[in-house]
């Protein structure tokens, strides 16, 4: 199936997974830190706000790591966007449009409110789902196990509230 915007064949599922894999472990044996995205935006946030959440040493300790991952995560992505023919914003959010429709600003709304609801389970959870699906999985976590299944299933359960359900 090609992808959305370029009409470009996608990578093998396969490849996208080892190369993962390989990040991962790297990650791990060079530094003996643990892969994970949304921890990132306390590191983010240690920079411009003086709470003590942020200014504590997990947090700050962290910045010489995980600002570069995060700011490696932005430049992969432009560069994918530029090598793959080019970016540009876009509103078409596909079967949202067709069943919902709200307009722009409604979208806005949408994806703040998703945000927060992201957030807020990352942090209930202890992590996201790069690090609990990825590497807390991948060492055989329990917690990861149960906090991936949950993801999972919120996904799958929400999906089908909106689109069969409420529409």
């Amino acid at each position: 199936m090609p992808l959305i915007l370029h009409d470009l064949d996608p990578l093998p599922w396969w490849l996208a997974g080892a190369g993962i894999s390989l990040v991962t472990l790297a990650l791990l044996w060079v530094s003996s830190n643990r892969l994970g995205v949304s921890t990132g935006f306390e590191n983010v946030c240690s920079l411009v706000v003086r709470a003590p959440y942020f200014g504590r040493e997990a947090v700050r300790g962290s910045n010489g790591w995980r600002l570069p991952l995060l700011g490696g995560l932005v430049l992969g992505g432009f560069l994918s966007a530029l090598l793959g023919g080019g970016w540009e914003p876009m509103w078409a959010l596909g079967m949202f449009d067709a069943e919902i429709g709200w307009g722009p600003a409604g979208k806005v709304v949408w994806m703040f409110v998703g945000g927060l609801l992201i957030g807020f389970g990352t942090r209930l959870a202890g992590g996201c789902t790069s690090g609990h699906g990825i590497f807390g999985l991948s060492n055989l976590e329990v917690p990861s196990l149960v906090a991936t299944v949950s993801f999972m299933a919120a996904g799958v359960v929400t999906t089908n509230l909106i689109y069969r359900v409420i529409v």
